[in-house]
Parts: C-alpha cells; sequence; structure tokens
C-alpha cells in the first residue's frame, strides 16, 4: 500500500476529483492548507498599501490505494491538476505498513477497498 499526498491549486480540486472517480479511487482526504514553493508568494494592494503574501492557499489531497494502481492514480493526479504554470503543486508516495477499518476490525487492502 502506498499513501499519495498531493498539494494542488484549490480551482483543481474538482477535475483532480473526477479524475480519480474515473480510475476507480473510492475516497479521499482534503485539507486546506497554506504554503510556497518556487512562487515565493506576490504583492497585492489593499487600500492603496501594498503588502506581501507569502503563503498562497492551496489543498492537499490525501489517498492510499494498493500498489497495484499507484501508476494511474499519479496519473490522474497530474492530468487534473496540471496548469502547465508554476505552482501547480507537488506530489509525494510514501509507503504504508497497514490499514484498519475501524468499524470492521479488518486490516491491509481489505480495509481501503
Amino acid at each position: 500500500m502506498k499513501k499519495i499526498e498531493a498539494i494542488i491549486k484549490p480551482f483543481k480540486l474538482e477535475e483532480v476529483k473526477e479524475a480519480l472517480a474515473d480510475v476507480g479511487v473510492q475516497g479521499m482526504t482534503i485539507t486546506e492548507v497554506k504554503g510556497f514553493g518556487r512562487q515565493k508568494g506576490h504583492k497585492e494592494l489593499y487600500r492603496g498599501a501594498e503588502y506581501v503574501v507569502e503563503f498562497l492557499p492551496k489543498v492537499k489531497i490525501e489517498i492510499i490505494v494498493g500498489d497495484d494502481v499507484l501508476e494511474e492514480v499519479v496519473k490522474a493526479i497530474v492530468k487534473g491538476a496540471s496548469t502547465g504554470r508554476i505552482g501547480d503543486g507537488k506530489i509525494f508516495v510514501s509507503p504504508v505498513d497497514d490499514a484498519i477499518r475501524i468499524r470492521t476490525g479488518e486490516s491491509g487492502d481489505v480495509a481501503i477497498s
């Protein structure tokens, strides 16, 4: 099993959700986050005063998938999240030792399907 964490632009969430549904992803966790990478934020003008917005709003998607569908899920996220511009985000993949469904006590791949 693998954990996929994707940091994307908020307005791309619906497209990513649809792309993931098309490849059979049944569940995900979404968190509103802030951060910056190469973008380094931007300057805005408010009531005549200029200020720097250092942390930009992003959405973090967390999904646990089986090893057999990892590549397909990652491709779906890239397809849905890409704008071709700086700040599109990142995808992180890490191993998951186990998963347990609390309601039934099932563990392993059965718990994530």
